[in-house]
């Protein structure tokens, strides 16, 4: 399989560099001082705070072309209409890996809908210059696979096929039939907290807060409420039976834990919050149309 990753930041630097480690024929796509970094050094990764830094020659490319059998992207919500439009007209599937709860449809309806798979990166990390620092793992990173599912929930070859590959490079993937509903429900439980994080200025400060992390876990409660269909995990069903003081203490040692320090949550760029207000808006529409 001949694959290429949409999008050189922390994801999809840290696939790529598995896939191309383990021997799979990729390519990672980048533009500006990204690419001209990754053309220098390759991909950079380190542990989080660790010294030891690793070079990844992995090729890297400006622009995609037809001739790749999956193209996984890698990208923020508001930015993937512009790699709809790179991608239209091309072959090959595209696997949408990212935070995204406008549904399928608005993909396929620019690249075709039978070239769709939808996912959810789940490893983490932050940008150091040019350098990634990845998530440690652990018992809980472990447990905790990249989802990988078709809109319509069938276990086609297609996907059995990507399963296997990622996982023959180290990527912990499962195969979810409820993939639409998983995405609305990470981002009706991801976008208070997000929201909250960026108002607080990182997650370290939010901890501190616990009036601020009650006014986010009451925004996360309705938001799951409102969905259009039962959460994804069912575990999120927790937020509403828990009691609110317990919710609270646990969501607190989780924002001052190094998952959390070491994961998207830690950057309240401008990009950050164009992300966000992207995916409020998807969950309001999925909600109206309810």
């Amino acid at each position: 399989m001949k694959i290429l990753v949409y999008g050189a930041g922390v994801l999809g630097s840290v696939f790529a560099a598995r896939l191309h480690e383990a021997g799979h024929d990729v390519a990672l796509l980048a533009r500006g001082g990204r690419l001209a970094a990754l053309r220098r050094h390759g991909v950079q990764l380190a542990e989080e705070d660790g010294r030891a830094v690793r070079r990844v020659p992995v090729p890297v490319v400006e622009q995609p072309d037809g001739g790749y059998d999956l193209t996984a992207v890698l990208v923020r919500a508001h930015q993937v209409d512009a790699v709809l439009e790179s991608l239209a007209g091309l072959d090959g599937d595209v696997l949408f890996l990212h935070n995204w709860a406008g549904g399928p449809e608005p993909l396929g309806s620019v690249i075709g809908h039978e070239r769709v798979l939808l996912g959810f990166g789940t490893d983490g990390g932050t940008m150091d210059g040019d350098v990634v620092r990845y998530r440690a793992s652990s018992f809980l990173t472990r447990r905790v696979a990249t989802p990988i599912g078709e809109p319509d929930g069938r276990t086609t070859p297609r996907l059995e096929r990507v399963v296997r590959t990622f996982r023959s490079a180290g990527v912990s993937a499962r195969i979810e039939p409820r993939m639409d509903a998983w995405l609305t429900t990470h981002a009706a439980f991801g976008v208070p907290l997000g929201q909250a994080v960026h108002t607080a200025g990182g997650p370290g400060a939010l901890s501190q807060d616990p009036d601020a992390i009650r006014a986010m876990l009451r925004l996360m409660r309705r938001s799951l409420a409102a969905l259009p269909a039962p959460p994804v995990p069912r575990g999120f069903a927790a937020l509403h039976t828990l009691p609110e003081g317990l919710l609270v203490a646990a969501l607190r040692r989780f924002l001052r834990s190094s998952t959390a320090m070491h994961s998207g949550l830690s950057n309240t760029s401008p990009a950050e919050s164009a992300e966000l207000a992207r995916l409020a808006e998807q969950l309001g529409a999925r909600t109206r149309a309810r």
